[in-house]
């Protein structure tokens, strides 16, 4: 049975609902994803190779969850659940990084991109997913224009590098997977290496 999404207006507001179908078609009917980096404590970030049945980008390596809300989602709810489903993670602190937004010829969506960190070993979903890894900067660097990630993910790391160089050169204010702790504290702890690359 095709999912049903919320369909937003351009400032998030829900004006209507549709199909997945039509959603993955039709780049005037906007409607919310969501994205969730993982981290490992060396500062690697997790990716996963997208199940060859994927109707989007099968094959491709992309950020370490994503996707759709269900209708009347929150977007952290959904970072939540897509997150256990996925890769089996629960009871995984969050921390919201940015809001962005993704329009191309194939769909429109309003995304929020959620940060957390962990060792714990994954399980991921194989009808979803291909693989998992863990990634270095440097590595991910190396595979850029390559047609190995997906669009969206090269879109997403260089959002993310650009958030992280913004944050570290201002105030030590910022959000964090704690109370009291800082993205730059968080940053630092990771090694801080994605605002330094490319």
């Amino acid at each position: 049975m095709d999912e049903i999404f919320d369909i937003v207006s351009e400032d998030d507001i829900v004006i209507g609902k549709a199909s997945r179908r039509r959603c993955h078609g039709d780049p005037s009917l906007i409607h919310r994803a969501v994205h969730v980096l993982i981290f490992n404590r060396a500062g690697d970030l997790l990716l996963q190779q997208r199940s060859l049945n994927k109707d989007i980008q099968p094959g491709k390596w992309d950020t370490s969850v994503g996707g759709h809300l269900d209708i009347g989602e929150s977007y952290l709810g959904a970072a939540h659940r897509e997150m256990a489903e996925e890769l089996g993670l629960t009871a995984l602190p969050l921390t919201f990084l940015y809001h962005s937004k993704i329009r191309n010829r194939i769909e429109s969506e309003n995304v929020a991109t959620y940060l957390t960190v962990t060792d714990q070993k994954i399980i991921y979903n194989p009808v979803e997913i291909s693989a998992v890894r863990f990634w270095s900067s440097a590595e991910i660097e190396a595979a850029l224009e390559r047609e190995i990630f997906t669009p969206n993910f090269e879109e997403e790391w260089h959002m993310l590098k650009e958030f992280s160089r913004k944050k570290l050169a201002g105030a030590v204010e910022g959000p964090g997977l704690c109370s009291g702790e800082s993205f730059p504290d968080l940053w630092q702890k990771l090694g801080g290496e994605i605002s330094t690359v490319g």
